[in-house]
Parts: C-alpha cells; sequence; structure tokens
C-alpha cells in the first residue's frame, strides 16, 4: 500500500510533553462499536469491558540506553550520542549513533564524558562495525556490570517529538515507565501501560478481567519514519518477545470460554499475534519478531486493542488501521485533533474494536 495512505496534519499543540496525572485521568476514545468516537477516560475501562475478558499488559521495563561520550582518535576530539536498541551479547549492543560518520571499526570511545572534560571516569566501548542498522559496540564491561553501568551514566531516552521540545529530566524517570516494569530491556516505553494505577489494576480484577503479562523489549527502531513509498519496502528492526507457557494457557482458555483479549498497546498486540497459529491459538513464544502489521493483515488472537495516537506515515498507525479499519482510523483521529485529545508517548489513549469482529 502507498504510504501517503496513512498521512494526515497534526498540529504541534497536539503532541503531549507530560502525561496526564493522575494516569488513569487520560482521555479514552472508544472506537466501536456503535458510533465512532465515544469519550471516556481511562478510569473508566472496568466499567467499558466485561468481565471474564482478558487484558495483556507488556512488562518490559525501560532502560536509560541514551549514551553521550567522546571519541578519541590520534589527538582528535568528537561528541558522539548513541541510542542503545538491540542487545547481542553480554557486551554488545546495536545502537543509532547521531554522528555516526565520525566513527570507524576499532574506535575508542568513552560514554559519560564530554568534549574537553577529564577521561578518567566513562564506560569505554570499541566500534566493531557498522551498517544500515546501526553501530555495533563491545562494551569493556559485560552483564550485570554493563548494565549497571548503563543505568549509572545514561538517559532515558525520549522520543524525537518530546526531547525536540525539551531536555529529559528526573520525572521521566518515573513518568516514562509502567507501574508494572519488570523485566529490563527496552529502550521506549509501552506506552499504553503507562495510563495504568495500582489503583485502577485492583479494580479491573475486581470486576473479575483478567491481568495477564508478556514481554516484548522496544526497540529504538519504534521511532524510525517510514522512508519507502510502499509499505512493501518497508523493514521492520527485530525485538525480543517472551510469552510463556502459562500466559499462552490461560489466553487460549480466555478464548475458549467466548470472552475478549484486550491487548494494551501495540507491543503486546505484535507479540500476540507473532505467537499465535493461523486457528487463533496462542502458543510458547521466545524468540525475536519484526512482524509488520499493515490493512489486510488477518488477525488471529487479539479481539480489542488499547493503544496511544500516533505519528502520521507511522507503522504504529498502519497496525491500527489495519485493525479498526483506515477509514475509521481517519476519522476517528480527525476527531481527536479537533476534539483536543493530546497525542503520542504522554498523550490519551483510545480503545478499538477490531473492524470484522464488531
Amino acid at each position: 500500500m502507498r504510504v501517503d495512505l496513512f498521512d494526515f496534519d497534526l498540529p504541534a499543540e497536539r503532541i503531549a510533553l507530560r502525561p496526564a496525572s493522575p494516569r488513569d485521568a487520560a482521555r479514552l476514545m472508544v472506537v466501536g462499536p456503535g458510533p465512532t468516537g465515544a469519550d471516556r477516560i481511562v478510569r473508566d475501562l472496568p466499567d467499558i469491558l466485561r468481565p471474564g475478558d482478558a487484558l495483556v499488559f507488556n512488562d518490559t521495563r525501560v532502560i536509560p540506553a541514551q549514551l553521550d561520550g567522546i571519541r578519541e582518535r590520534a589527538g582528535q576530539v568528537a561528541s558522539v550520542s548513541a541510542t542503545l536498541h538491540r542487545r547481542l551479547a553480554p557486551d554488545r549492543w546495536l545502537a543509532f549513533v547521531r554522528g555516526a560518520k565520525k566513527l570507524q571499526a576499532g574506535d575508542r570511545l568513552r560514554f559519560g564524558a564530554a568534549a574537553g572534560t577529564c577521561l578518567l571516569a566513562g564506560l569505554d566501548a570499541t566500534v566493531i562495525s557498522k551498517d544500515d542498522d546501526g553501530v555495533v559496540f563491545a562494551f569493556d564491561l559485560a552483564g550485570a556490570d554493563l548494565d549497571a553501568a548503563i543505568a549509572g551514566i545514561g538517559h532515558i531516552p525520549l522520543p524525537p517529538y518530546i526531547a525536540s521540545k525539551r531536555p529529559e529530566d528526573a520525572q521521566d524517570r518515573a513518568d516514562y515507565q509502567t507501574v508494572y516494569a519488570r523485566d529490563e530491556g527496552s529502550v521506549a516505553a509501552p506506552t499504553a501501560g503507562l495510563h495504568f494505577t495500582p489503583e485502577l489494576l485492583d479494580r479491573l480484577k475486581a470486576r473479575g478481567i483478567g491481568l495477564h503479562f508478556l514481554t516484548l523489549h522496544v526497540g529504538a527502531g519504534t521511532f524510525l519514519p517510514v522512508k519507502s513509498e510502499d509499505t512493501a519496502d518497508h523493514r521492520m528492526h527485530p525485538e525480543y518477545g517472551l510469552v510463556t507457557a502459562a500466559t499462552a494457557a490461560a489466553l487460549n482458555g480466555v478464548r475458549a470460554a467466548g470472552c475478549r483479549i484486550v491487548a494494551v498497546g501495540t507491543t503486546s498486540l505484535r507479540l500476540l499475534e507473532s505467537a499465535a497459529a493461523e486457528d487463533g491459538t496462542i502458543h510458547p513464544f521466545a524468540a525475536e519478531t519484526s512482524i509488520f502489521i499493515t490493512p489486510g493483515y488477518r488477525f488471529r488472537a487479539v479481539d480489542v486493542l488499547m493503544t496511544n495516537f500516533h505519528l502520521p506515515r507511522s507503522t504504529l498507525f498502519m497496525l491500527v488501521s489495519a485493525f479498526a479499519g483506515l477509514d475509521t482510523m481517519k476519522a476517528a483521529y480527525a476527531r481527536a485533533i479537533a476534539s483536543g485529545y493530546r497525542f503520542y508517548s504522554y498523550g490519551d489513549g483510545s480503545l478499538l474494536f477490531r473492524e470484522d469482529a464488531r
């Protein structure tokens, strides 16, 4: 499909720079069944869903994967900014690098140091290779020691549409993390989950709605624009996901009982669809996925999707258009813009019902 079919105009003032407070006070647009665009708030979710439904959350934890440092070669010093996006080994990461043209294989870098400062402290790495996927760094530390060093010197990699407007600060360390985050490894938050509070989770359980967890470590590739003119020419970056046998069995039981599987976020949906067989049976999964969902895709596992409002021409807007219908989503987004909904990672939410299941 042509990528320009997924374009729309978004005023800059609709981009949220801070989340709603409290988290579950964010607006929630319900898209089907019924008239498009019913206005609710996130804390209404227990009243919208039915007992027996199952919410599926991504429990990945965001790491401070933005590293700033310097490269010194033959007495020449250059600043380097890297965003780690895929772990390759205990001591190796693949990263997107601003200033990658300054790097070549064998270069030594020190992260946590700035040009003109002392080189006695920091995290050292060697450039192994670079290509269109990014730069491979081999760090001098590995495993838990490397994780601790990254946590100490790294920054939360806010999405570009926020980072271009303001710097990351201490509040983002809390705001850009779900309350149920557990398994470290993401460089971007599963943002639909940012709306949930412990109190809302308790109310959902009291309503008889199941809470289930899987893990998809979100890579920085989620921020990359689609540069091709046709969706067939776009390549997704792989991300590691885990669906345990217990979770798969529980969700298959939900489906067998005639109840609905509700994915919280596109990351949960993409992993569930990666783990599902043609007949909709969800199997245990522990592998990378690069599934790219566009209109025409036949959904196997997910009945309802809770997600934020996404960028024009993005793979995420393509996914929601596949799920709820392109014309439906264009109408919903036009209404969201006109009525003041807040977009992107810190923005408001939507609850989408699958087009072929209404």
